[in-house]
C-alpha cells in the first residue's frame, strides 16, 4: 500500500508553535540529497489521515513538494507526539530512491490455530508482534505470515525458521523465539513473574 501526501517549503524564520497554531506540522526531509535536509510543512488534517493509515517506518509515501518541483518515494522515519496532549507535532520523512535496501518493521501475522492449544490445553503466547527486515524499497510486504497451526505444546518458532518473501532478510538474533505454546501451568507462572516485574519497577 502506497500513500500520496503533498508538503510545502517550510518558510525561513517561521516558528513550529505559531505554524501548528495556524494547522501545519513541521516536518523533514533526509535522504533526497545525501546529507542535505529539507524543512517542510503539512496541513494537520493531513496528518490525521495519512497516521490513519500509515505505520512508521513501514509503508511507502509518495511525497511531493510543489514550491520545490520535487516528489519521490519516502518512508515516515519518525512521528514525535506531545506528550500529554498527544498530537503529533513533527515528522520526518526518508526518500529511499537512491537506497539500494532499507531497513522496515513489518507486523507479524499469525495464521492458524495450533494443536498446542486446540488439543492439548496450551497457551499461545506471542514473544514478538513485529520483525525488523531489509529488503528493497519496492518490495515491503505488508506483513510477514507465520503459520502456527501445526505447534504442539512447548513448539516454539525461532526467526531463523521464519518463510520470509524473496529478497527479505530478517535481522535480529535468529535464535529469538517469535511464538511458542506454553502449558498452562507454564503460563501463569510466566505471568507471575511479569506482575512481580511490574511491582518491583
Amino acid at each position: 500500500m502506497e500513500l500520496a501526501v503533498e508538503c510545502q517549503k517550510r518558510a525561513e524564520g517561521s516558528k513550529p508553535n505559531a505554524l501548528r497554531r495556524s494547522g501545519l506540522i513541521p516536518a523533514v526531509l533526509y535522504g533526497h540529497k545525501g546529507s542535505e535536509s529539507i524543512s517542510l510543512t503539512i496541513k494537520a488534517k493531513t496528518v490525521e489521515h495519512l497516521l490513519k493509515k500509515h505505520v512508521v517506518n513501514n509503508t511507502l509515501i509518495d511525497l511531493s513538494i510543489p514550491d520545490l518541483s520535487w516528489s519521490g518515494k519516502t518512508l515516515l522515519r519518525e512521528v514525535q507526539v506531545h506528550p500529554w496532549k498527544g498530537y503529533p507535532y513533527h515528522l520526518s520523512f526518508f526518500s529511499v530512491a537512491t537506497q539500494d535496501s532499507l531497513e522496515v518493521e513489518l507486523s507479524l501475522r499469525f495464521v492458524g490455530e495450533p494443536v498446542g492449544v486446540k488439543l492439548e490445553g496450551g497457551i499461545l503466547d506471542t514473544v514478538l508482534t513485529q520483525l525488523a527486515v531489509k529488503c528493497k524499497p519496492d518490495s515491503i510486504p505488508e506483513a510477514i505470515e507465520v503459520d502456527i497451526s501445526n505447534l504442539k505444546l512447548g513448539d516454539a518458532v525461532h526467526i531463523h525458521e521464519l518463510v520470509l518473501p524473496e529478497g527479505v532478510v530478517a535481522l535480529g538474533e535468529p535464535d529469538q523465539v517469535v511464538v511458542t505454546v506454553l502449558g498452562i501451568q507454564a503460563g501463569s507462572e510466566a505471568e507471575d513473574a511479569e506482575e512481580d516485574a511490574e511491582a518491583a519497577a
